[in-house]
């Protein structure tokens, strides 16, 4: 009796696990091999579509085949042998080496001229289904994406609604998935610390695993999650409908730590100025050290000697005691500040209407840019580097749009935020953690230097003229109109109304 193969499969698992087309398939070949007087001495059971080339199962079959391990095999029909026309020219090429093929349910003879033609036939019409299939699928897929919705699974930090529907943000990982993007942009966290915070949250992929190192930075290099969606096989980008987790601000800020155009931040140690003060010989940073339970800051090019922690912090301290405003100056200042509101008012609208001009420009743009392609004065990947800058620009407008818009319905909070923080300049110093202390710093001065063992600190404008001010004043005790007399003899005749809004302005956003 002849001894063949028996090979049966279906396109997915799920076919595989749930349906009964495997089953029915072996039952037919069992009858075939019965009614022909062949034995099946082992069976080719496949879960892959044979649309791809170099399915595995397939070739370990063809590979024996060639071996002449076994005469022949049994197919249940032509369209479960290939969908492909490689995998039909290797059939033909057993056939032709008369390996005996067979369809259980094609009653044909592959030996003879017209059976041969018409199984070719039949394979020719299996791969032009596929064809045509990945077309309509290809036409669907990129439908919705013009749609602005993702036609794939949802990311972290995402719920998929269905077919048709825009991906939500997920109630418990979206919080962590910010939290995530934030961390990272301070450049205090590095992926695998981040990958441990993840773990210690509960926040796991998609399913259900722990967040690797690599897990994390896909999510960070990811554009969906301010709002662009990019098919990273073609380079492809489109507008989606979906809610952003994060600004294009802070998307861009992670991209810059990423890429290396940003330092990360502190290493081992927090050491309270890293990075804040240089050598004045070699304009090189001091770096901190830690000796005895002590913090120091030496510079290791000039080898000079170290200068203590305590003295920087006192330097700044003597430096911001007299920057605090009494209480009549702070009403001085209100009065400033409810005209600058007022001027900010008009400024909002005419901002508001170049930021809509600079919208339709855009949308202009891409417009244009798009019928160059349809037209093919441009290569598809120049007309994707340019589509992709056009709405990463146009997502950056939005923004700005909408920060513009909610503004004004929040600077009354924020000024009179600001009025207390300068009540009280020096205290806000003292208790703020390292990171705030840090960026107050560098918000108040323009140049840190050290001299030996002498710490310079030269102060940014307004808060240099306000210093020499209260200098100048002889420490005399604060009166009714000192913020009156400062105006006056260090601005009031040297600026205009508007520098001197800008003056009170940068005070306020301390």
């Amino acid at each position: 009796m002849q001894q063949v193969y028996g090979y049966i499969r279906v396109s997915t698992i799920r076919q595989g696990t749930q349906g009964v087309s495997l089953q029915e398939q072996k039952s037919a070949i069992e009858q075939y091999a019965r009614n022909n007087q062949l034995q099946i001495i082992e069976w080719f059971e496949e879960r892959e579509t044979a649309a791809k080339y170099g399915r595995p199962v397939f070739s370990r079959m063809l590979r024996n085949l060639r071996l002449k391990k076994a005469s022949g095999v049994i197919i249940h029909k032509i369209d479960r042998s290939a969908r492909n026309l490689k995998d039909w020219a290797a059939l033909g090429e057993l056939l032709d080496a008369g390996t005996d093929v067979r369809f259980a349910h094609d009653n044909m003879d592959l030996h003879a001229r017209g059976g041969r033609l018409s199984a070719d036939i039949q394979a020719v019409i299996a791969a032009d289904y596929i064809r045509n299939l990945r077309e309509e699928t290809k036409k669907g897929f990129y439908g919705r994406l013009k749609q602005g919705l993702y036609p794939m699974r949802a990311p972290i930090g995402y719920l998929d609604q269905g077919s048709g529907q825009p991906k939500i943000p997920d109630p418990a990982k979206a919080p962590l998935v910010r939290e995530l993007f934030r961390l990272y942009a301070t450049g205090d966290y590095s992926l695998d610390k981040l990958a441990s915070y993840m773990s210690e949250k509960g926040c796991v992929n998609r399913d259900g695993g722990a967040l690797t190192r690599c897990g994390i930075a896909t999510i960070l290099h990811s554009p969906f999650y301010f709002g662009i969606i990019k098919i990273n096989k073609t380079g492809e980008i489109f507008t989606g409908i979906h809610e952003p987790l994060i600004s294009k601000s802070l998307f861009d800020s992670v991209q810059d730590i990423l890429s290396g155009k940003k330092k990360k931040g502190s290493g081992r140690y927090d050491f309270l100025f890293r990075r804040m003060f240089v050598c004045q010989s070699c304009n090189r940073s001091y770096i901190g050290e830690k000796q005895k339970g002590n913090n120091y800051y030496r510079c290791h090019f000039c080898k000079g000697s170290c200068v203590r922690e305590e003295v920087f912090e006192q330097e700044v301290r003597g430096l911001l005691r007299p920057l605090q405003l009494g209480p009549d100056e702070i009403e001085q200042v209100s009065l400033l500040v409810t005209s600058m509101k007022k001027s900010r008012e008009t400024t909002q609208e005419k901002n508001q209407q170049e930021i809509q001009f600079r919208q339709e420009r855009c949308k202009s743009r891409l417009d244009r840019l798009t019928d160059a392609y349809v037209d093919k004065v441009i290569e598809k990947e120049a007309y994707q580097d340019r589509k992709e800058s056009i709405l990463r620009e146009m997502k950056s407008i939005e923004e700005e749009m909408t920060n513009n818009n909610g503004q004004e319905d929040s600077i009354g909070r924020r000024l009179t935020e600001k009025l207390e923080l300068l009540k009280s300049l020096y205290l806000s110093y003292i208790k703020g953690t390292n990171d705030e202390k840090r960026e107050f710093i560098k918000k108040i001065s323009s140049n840190c230097k050290i001299n030996g063992k002498n710490v310079v600190i030269e102060l940014k404008s307004p808060f240099k003229e306000l210093s020499e001010f209260r200098k100048s004043d002889q420490g005399a005790p604060t009166k009714t109109r000192t913020w009156d007399r400062l105006l006056k003899r260090q601005l009031l005749y040297r600026l205009s109304y508007g520098r001197i809004l800008y003056f009170i302005f940068n005070l306020l956003t301390v």
